[in-house]
């Protein structure tokens, strides 16, 4: 009897058993799986990577608090890392400051983030830029934001992607742009928009244009635009070409209506119907549409502004059945918080295909708009994925 007893005796620090002998949970450990479940909760949270990652692009995002110090932080705070299970998320400052928390004094979540403050000191730049008669100095335009013209050069090209000097040059080319459909002669709006001699205009105007100034100022007069239209799976297709190579490749519903548009961005150029050869050219781009693993090497007609054909150059590396997320070509191209810019560039891009800004999606996977439908784009992204 005596050794019964012993066999059911209970170690020391076991829990105690209830009538049945089952095991009943002491508080402490009822405390410490409910941590347990509140930590896997936060690690499964994406933001909780973005966090441990030390991630400032995420900032502005959202702010985490720890409950243990009543302290709410940036997800890029160098504090030391909190324990998942005492972390919650929230949409901003007021959120956090309305359930109790305080503003971490490290990372001043609660103030314009360092992001926040170098974009608008370089927004500021760019505005004296381009109200400028003449592109001031790198040492005169740091002077004006505070900063010294080494790191304000750093900062500028960050956020950008461009330097002081490349951002004033497209500035200027976009006003000879405007100029040369306003002024009153190729010379007027050579020197209203900037250049201080014909001769520098001229030299870059080809690749600024995409033909003589003349030429543009009339609406592409005297150039030769050879085009052709199609039917692809996902509707009509343009090709369009000048001398230097396709200048346009268009999607859409309405075959009349591509035509105008190409019509409309070159009013006075002699478009000519695409002879044998051309139709050839046009038929390896729909073969390209419907077997995206074929390739499409051929020359472009790419005019842009200096950012624009950087991101055009970045689209192109992405492979075939790939995709990149704004962030990812804006880090490729050295400018990591410029993704509006990138935006903006995928957005102005007139070759599709060729040029593939369908590659490019939202940070979180999500397909974003795109100048030909984003129905379109998800079918080029599917029709790639399967090759």
């Amino acid at each position: 009897m005596a050794q019964a007893l012993h066999e059911n005796a209970l170690p020391p620090n076991a829990p105690a058993r209830n009538a049945t002998g089952a095991g009943t949970e002491t508080k402490a450990e009822t405390k410490a799986g409910r941590a347990a479940a509140a930590a896997r909760a936060v690690e499964r949270d994406p933001r909780w990577q973005k966090v441990v990652a030390r991630d400032r692009a995420a900032d502005g995002d959202f702010v985490y608090a720890v409950r243990t110090t009543g302290v709410y932080c940036r997800p890029s705070c160098a504090a030391r890392p909190a324990k998942p299970e005492n972390v919650a998320f929230f949409a901003g400052p007021a959120e956090a400051e309305a359930a109790g928390f305080r503003a971490c004094r490290r990372c001043t979540p609660n103030a314009a983030s360092l992001a926040e403050q170098h974009a608008a000191t370089v927004a500021k730049a760019c505005r004296a830029i381009e109200t400028a008669e003449a592109m001031p100095s790198l040492k005169a335009l740091a002077g004006s934001v505070g900063m010294s013209p080494y790191h304000f050069h750093r900062v500028f090209k960050a956020v950008t992607g461009l330097t002081p000097k490349a951002y004033a040059t497209a500035h200027r080319d976009s006003r000879a742009k405007t100029e040369l459909a306003r002024a009153g002669s190729v010379t007027e709006a050579i020197y209203d928009a900037g250049f201080h001699s014909s001769g520098r205009f001229y030299a870059t105007s080809n690749a600024v244009l995409g033909m003589t100034p003349t030429a543009y100022r009339a609406g592409g007069v005297d150039t030769d635009i050879r085009f052709a239209l199609a039917q692809c799976s996902l509707g009509a297709i343009l090709v369009a070409a000048s001398d230097r190579g396709i200048c346009a490749i268009s999607l859409g519903d309405d075959p009349d209506a591509l035509a105008r548009e190409l019509q409309d961005r070159f009013p006075n150029a002699n478009l000519i119907g695409g002879d044998a050869e051309f139709e050839a050219l046009v038929a390896r781009v729909v073969g390209f549409v419907e077997a995206p693993q074929l390739g499409l090497d051929l020359p472009l007609d790419v005019r842009g502004t200096a950012f624009q054909q950087r991101v055009w150059q970045a689209l192109r590396a992405i492979p075939a059945g790939e995709t990149a997320s704004y962030r990812d070509i804006a880090e490729r191209i050295g400018a990591p918080t410029a993704m509006r810019a990138v935006a903006g560039a995928c957005a102005a891009n007139a070759i599709a295909v060729a040029i593939p800004c369908h590659r490019v999606v939202r940070n979180d996977g999500a397909l974003s708009g795109y100048r030909w439908g984003v129905e379109r784009k998800r079918a080029l992204l599917e029709k790639e994925a399967q090759a």
